[in-house]
């Protein structure tokens, strides 16, 4: 179970995202050049310091650790607000810290903190996260990198490739940046390309091991999303179903729709735990984080989309108007089944 200090972390989010009717304004702003609420993010930042979470001190972070920061990825998931806290906060700043140049982390991660500089990590290619978009030939990079979260207004570029991690100036001759249509259009996704451009090498560490961590924490951190929009998904369900009358009756009093609901219920409760379990276990990088990944990112994901879907059956013709919020959660649920692609089955190891 998560700790008082957790719990009021999360209680303090939902508090501004409440406040600032967070989930009404997404319409507003998925069409714009950011993609999301720059007040809002400011506010999160200033206020609760979200983006400082899981730094370290010594680069101008609080030095609270992973499982914060993905407490504060789920709650955002839970209003589909746009947000760079999983691309920038997250996926950026543990890309640069685990590259180990201390340079790096003492030039970015203080902006990164003050929501002041946003990261946007360059990776897949066009056929996913299990290839590399960009090529490195030394310090040159080449190709284009597709899915990237939070890439067309990022102020610093982390490009992961077979030989490693690259800084790159994304105003530099040699890059261009085109923000592409997605099913989802709560989450902003960018192609980055790199034609012959110099890059900055960031550390000296083995690109495997830092690439496989890289991996692990972006499925665990989706899991935590997914959660967390799921149980909205129900608590909407649940509400409406109350309020719906048919046959002069609300239609949550009749015993098939309350047995769909206790399903979904159920179903989210087991994501809840597995998602958690892979949180500590990514946090801690504890023996059995590989597992313990894999069967979060398996079951958050039929949660998700089995609830959404449900969601939009119990609500009926409603959930299919642009007006409402049902869809917007489905469309999100089969983007996250495929966001950082899927990990294959962990081999068990003998005792």
């Amino acid at each position: 179970m998560i700790s008082e200090e957790q719990r009021e972390l999360v209680a303090a989010v939902r508090g501004l995202l409440t406040k600032r009717d967070a989930r009404a304004g997404i319409r507003q702003v998925i069409d714009s050049d950011l993609g999301y609420d720059a007040a809002l993010w400011n506010q999160l930042c200033e206020q609760v310091g979200v983006a400082a979470l899981a730094i370290p001190e010594e680069y101008g972070g609080f030095g609270a650790g992973l499982v914060e920061s993905l407490l504060v990825v789920g709650e955002l998931g839970r209003t589909l607000v746009g947000v760079p806290m999983l691309g920038s906060a997250v996926l950026g700043a543990q890309a640069v810290l685990l590259s180990g140049d201390s340079d790096a982390c003492e030039r970015l991660l203080p902006e990164v903190a003050a929501g002041t500089r946003t990261l946007a990590v360059c990776w897949a290619a066009a056929s996913g996260w299990d290839s590399f978009g960009v090529r490195a030939d030394g310090a040159t990079l080449s190709g284009t990198a597709h899915y990237v979260l939070d890439g067309t207004t990022a102020d610093t570029l982390i490009v992961v490739t077979e030989d490693g991690l690259f800084e790159v100036d994304p105003t530099a001759d040699g890059v261009e940046r085109r923000r592409v249509a997605t099913m989802d259009p709560t989450r902003a996704l960018t192609e980055i390309t790199f034609t012959g451009m110099a890059g900055r090498k960031l550390g000296s560490a083995e690109p495997g091991p830092l690439i496989e961590r890289l991996r692990r924490i972006a499925w665990a951190a989706v899991a935590a999303e997914q959660v967390c929009a799921a149980e909205h998904c129900l608590e909407s369900t649940v509400e409406y179903t109350k309020s719906r009358v048919q046959f002069g009756r609300p239609i949550g009093s009749f015993q098939a729709l309350k047995h769909r609901m206790a399903d979904m219920y159920v179903l989210l409760e087991s994501a809840k735990s597995v998602s958690y379990a892979a949180t500590i276990a990514v946090a801690e990088d504890s023996p059995s984080v590989a597992e313990d990944v894999w069967v979060a990112r398996r079951h958050c994901s039929h949660a998700f989309s089995t609830i959404a879907a449900e969601t939009i059956q119990l609500h009926g013709g409603i959930a299919i108007t642009w007006e409402h919020d049902a869809h917007l959660f489905f469309k999100r649920a089969h983007g996250d089944s495929q966001l950082f692609g899927a990990p294959k089955r962990p081999i068990p190891q003998p005792a």
